[in-house]
């Protein structure tokens, strides 16, 4: 159906870097807006100095959306104030569309803010692409380290480099990850943020004191190779494209869902949306020209709201990070488990004054606060502690589970090594 258009969204560490191109197809397509004024930069200025560069209230944001009918429709509503569905508001109306959005929850509430914090460039997917020789793979590292340096450059005060140590454990490691790394750097070019480097055994513990000098296999650590790659607060990202994209008069509504649909009689096509404030429990219709699905996880549930009928295409997947105490890594330099028992990537960084290690990915059930599991939390202990000299305490899965739902309290009050869990859903499709 040519008006719902399925936003697709990266996982995990890039989900906060989606400019949300997906959808818009249909309103550039010679559509009757097309032509229109194409912001830019000039436009945002210019209408964000026309509200004193303040966010509008709610209550003028919901006004906007009861506003609209039959004969007055926006040009998009987009459903989902995620990473991908404020990228797209904020696209959309920066170009000169009339814009709305809505959210059920709050915006960034699921997975756009609970990633690996990562605005990463593919270091695995240009490993791929050598090893495959798969030009793919390459296109996709091209354009994400592009979008590293437009989202660092954009939002220094949320968005920065981050310098993440690889360690060699033996020779023929230093060769490997070094030449790969360099090549990650020449990919980069003018977008590369810092050049990888070489460092010594006694510089890597002197940069990284918790770094184990001897693995859990008696193997002597025989030096790093450090890169850089984009470090985010990613729920602040999603936050701040959603108020951007109001201040370019977009019509941006949090804790509002999307309840029903109406079609037009002859072209069969959506031409507004019922939405529910959750708020106060009252529902009003939004009239718009097309309709962008940026669900998430949940996108098939949008799908549903048109056609009841239509077969899942999503397939949840969690992955699980863990918080742990700031002595566990210091406060600018990460780690990168390279490889796993089975083959898997874990990252240890830096993060608001603590350490988070992750990520798992494993099939789950569709919820909202997925819970993480005992193996999983295991999985992330074992891999981190064979590189490390500080040794991971923890209270049985029973209380790590309840503790995961304390994630968005504050971590002060952890003295000690106790695990503070968080869970994240990620999509495969």
């Amino acid at each position: 159906m040519r008006a719902m258009k399925l936003g697709r969204l990266l996982r995990g560490s890039a989900a906060a870097a989606v400019v949300g191109w997906i959808g818009l197809g249909v309103v550039y397509d010679r559509s009757s807006v097309y032509g229109r004024e194409r912001g830019g930069n000039e436009a945002i200025k210019q209408r964000s100095a026309a509200v004193d560069g303040t966010v509008p209230p709610r209550v003028v944001q919901e006004a906007a959306l009861r506003g609209t009918s039959p004969i007055n429709p926006l040009d998009v509503l987009v459903i989902g104030g995620g990473a991908t569905g404020c990228g797209v508001a904020l696209d959309a109306s920066s170009r000169g569309l009339r814009v709305g959005l809505v959210e059920r929850e709050d915006f960034s509430a699921g997975t756009s803010s609970r990633s690996t914090k990562l605005i990463h460039g593919g270091v695995r997917y240009l490993e791929k692409a050598v090893f495959h020789l798969d030009y793919g793979q390459l296109k996709l590292v091209f354009h994400a380290l592009e979008e590293r340096a437009r989202l660092i450059q954009n939002a220094p005060h949320l968005c920065h480099p981050l310098p993440t140590m690889t360690p060699c454990y033996e020779w023929w490691e230093i060769p490997f990850y070094w030449s790969g790394l360099k090549l990650y750097d020449l990919v980069a070019g003018r977008k590369m943020l810092h050049i990888s480097r070489y460092h010594s055994t006694k510089e890597s513990l002197e940069f990284f004191p918790t770094l184990a000098k001897e693995s859990a296999h008696g193997k002597t650590l025989k030096g790093t190779v450090v890169y850089y790659d984009g470090q985010m607060d990613d729920a602040r990202v999603n936050v701040s494209l959603a108020c951007t994209a109001a201040l370019t008069g977009a019509a941006v509504l949090n804790h509002a869902e999307a309840v029903g649909v109406q079609r037009d009689a002859g072209t069969n096509r959506v031409t507004s949306v019922r939405v529910r404030n959750n708020l106060t429990g009252k529902e009003f219709d939004v009239h718009t020209k097309v309709v962008v699905n940026a669900g998430g996880a949940f996108s098939d549930e949008v799908r549903k709201l048109a056609d009841k009928d239509v077969k899942p295409i999503i397939t949840p997947s969690s992955g699980v990070h863990i918080v742990l105490p700031d002595y566990y890594s210091p406060d600018a330099m990460g780690l990168i488990v390279p490889k796993t028992k089975d083959g898997r990537v874990v990252f240890m960084l830096p993060w608001l004054g603590r350490t988070v290690a992750g990520t798992t990915d494993s099939s789950t059930k569709l919820t909202m606060y997925p819970e993480p599991h005992e193996e999983e939390i295991q999985f992330i202990l074992d891999a981190i502690s064979d590189y490390l000299t500080v040794k991971v305490v923890t209270h049985n899965a029973a209380n790590c589970v309840a503790m995961g739902k304390l994630v968005n309290d504050t971590l002060g009050s952890f003295g000690h090594p106790v695990l503070h869990i968080a869970s994240t859903s990620c999509l495969r499709i």
